[in-house]
């Protein structure tokens, strides 16, 4: 069957499921009943994770609707068609290939006269080839010494993604004696990102990782000029110190200015592109070739599983239609991230682009007004931080929000004490399913400040722990919902326009080429 890209309010399912009666959360899961959903209502995830979705606003009912949803969008089909290599992203004719980095998922793909797969996997064993030469020694600064750091510049994706991933494997590196290299980021035009980074690294025995797909983003390449001058200004040759990830026909390609350099293509978007040689470079040199396939190997069992056409056995899928529900029949606006695991703590950032920057649209696929809500606004920090911060609003705000718990039983370090007859690690998994029971079933109080009225959704992730491969399964199955909802959601999750205006009217500033708003706005910031 052809398949057929409507909005979501032309669905028949979706008019069908607009009917069905909601649930009281508070009441679903308050006693027998909470205690039946919380065993029944999970799905097992790849490298042992599990989605556990009782306390949704979910029952049987509204689960059958959205199964028949889900057939009517032929969200399975899209997929496929995806990872087959059609163009997905209509708004720059493309086709959308970060699963193929982590493996085969269908039929080969011809792009640009190559195999992807094959060009993905060159690309992969280039790097490990060079990363395991500059651990080895083999190639080394100008006075033969061993390179120990590693500095990532780039933003957007180039940023956030391999920064969440380094920052969450960081320490179960050094506990496993897998860390090779420490890495930083430098990403934002602001002197002083830069300027602390460098004011914090051994120059002398760093490499940087240049990252831009076009070798022409105006923020990358000032901040590699800040580099290259700290670097001359030091009497290093940059040249020594510096490797480019980009495209095969950028101006960083086959530079003389670069130790090598490391390609990825169009059809890869940066909020997608940590399975690519922009994650691959920073997270190869950190932590070894090895580290990076077990990533990708994580993320590759996830994308496996997003295959599954029934939605009850496939995570990704029903966690896309419950927020699909949430959203447009609910009524919710925001989703919060919250990881239990202070590894993560960049994670709910790194989605805040991934989907935000995906889904943030308000025409179609062809360009047509929509008129149903999209993409939530996402939003999060690691508990149990937040609890101290944002939870009062998500208790008894006015506006309920959806929470996306993340936890693990068993730390990454390992190391613990007992206090009052529990470790750390036990009072952080207590607090997670402590906040999941509160949200959902509240508390009655005669003192209204102190009543709680519960009905506040939240699904959990959990997993043994965070490794690797289970990360790499955690970032696809976001990636997946993203990509299943944008389906529902007849949008094209894979342009994002939204960011082009203001560098236009920034470039216009910085040619002094203004007047109106613009002009009084430079003027105030002497520019």
């Amino acid at each position: 069957m052809a398949v057929e890209w409507k909005n979501l309010d032309t669905l028949a399912s979706y008019e069908a499921l607009q009917k069905e009666p909601t649930v009281d959360l508070a009441s679903a899961m308050t006693g027998e009943s909470g205690e039946k959903r919380a065993k029944t209502y999970q799905i097992p995830m790849a490298e042992g994770l599990s989605y556990n979705y009782a306390a949704k606003c979910v029952d049987d009912r509204i689960l059958a609707a959205l199964t028949k949803l889900a057939e009517e969008a032929q969200l399975s089909e899209k997929f496929a068609a995806l990872y087959n290599g059609e163009v997905i992203n209509t708004g720059e004719k493309r086709l959308v290939l970060h699963h193929l980095c982590r493996g085969q998922l269908g039929e080969a793909v011809q792009a640009d006269g190559t195999d992807k797969r094959a060009f993905y996997v060159e690309q992969q064993e280039r790097i490990a080839a060079f990363a395991d030469r500059v651990h080895n020694g083999e190639i080394t600064n100008e006075k033969g010494e061993k390179f120990t750091e590693v500095v990532q510049i780039g933003i957007g994706g180039s940023d956030l993604g391999p920064r969440a991933m380094y920052l969450a494997l960081e320490n179960w590196a050094k506990t496993t004696g897998n860390m090779k290299m420490s890495a930083k980021f430098i990403s934002n035009v602001d002197p002083d990102d830069a300027a602390a980074v460098l004011g914090s690294c051994d120059i002398a025995h760093a490499i940087f990782i240049l990252v831009s797909k076009s070798g022409t983003t105006l923020e990358t390449l000032t901040n590699e000029s800040f580099v290259k001058d700290a670097l001359t200004k030091g009497g290093f040759d940059p040249a020594k110190h510096m490797i480019a990830v980009t495209s095969e026909t950028s101006p960083l390609a086959k530079n003389a200015g670069y130790l090598d350099a490391f390609y990825m293509d169009d059809y890869i978007g940066g909020r997608y592109s940590s399975s690519s040689a922009v994650g691959d470079a920073v997270l190869s040199l950190a932590f070894g070739p090895k580290i990076f396939a077990d990533f990708l190997r994580g993320a590759h069992e996830a994308d496996v599983t997003a295959k599954e056409t029934n939605p009850l056995r496939n995570p990704a899928m029903l966690d896309a239609l419950i927020g699909v529900y949430e959203r447009n029949i609910l009524g919710f606006g925001a989703t919060a991230v919250l990881p239990y695991s202070q590894a993560l703590s960049r994670f709910p950032a790194h989605l805040q682009q991934a989907d935000m920057e995906s889904n943030g649209k308000s025409v179609n696929r062809f360009g047509e007004p929509v008129s149903y809500a999209t993409g939530p606004v996402i939003f999060g920090e690691p508990g149990t931080n937040g609890q101290h911060s944002f939870y009062q609003l998500l208790h008894q705000g006015t506006d309920i929000v959806p929470l996306q718990f993340v936890g693990f039983r068993k730390s990454q370090i390992g190391s613990d004490v007992v206090i009052e007859n529990s470790t750390s690690q036990q009072k952080l998994c207590a607090n997670v399913a402590a906040q999941i029971v509160a949200f959902a079933c509240g508390k009655q109080d005669d003192n209204k400040n102190k009543d709680f009225k519960g009905g506040r959704p939240s699904s959990i992730i959990v997993g043994d722990q965070l490794t690797p491969a289970s990360l790499g399964a955690l970032l696809a199955h976001f990636e997946n919902k993203i990509m299943f909802q944008g389906f529902l959601w007849n949008v094209n999750s894979f342009d994002q326009e939204g960011v082009q205006l203001g560098k236009l009217l920034a470039k216009k500033v910085l040619a002094h080429d203004t007047d109106g708003a613009l002009k009084v706005y430079s003027d105030l910031l002497n520019i």
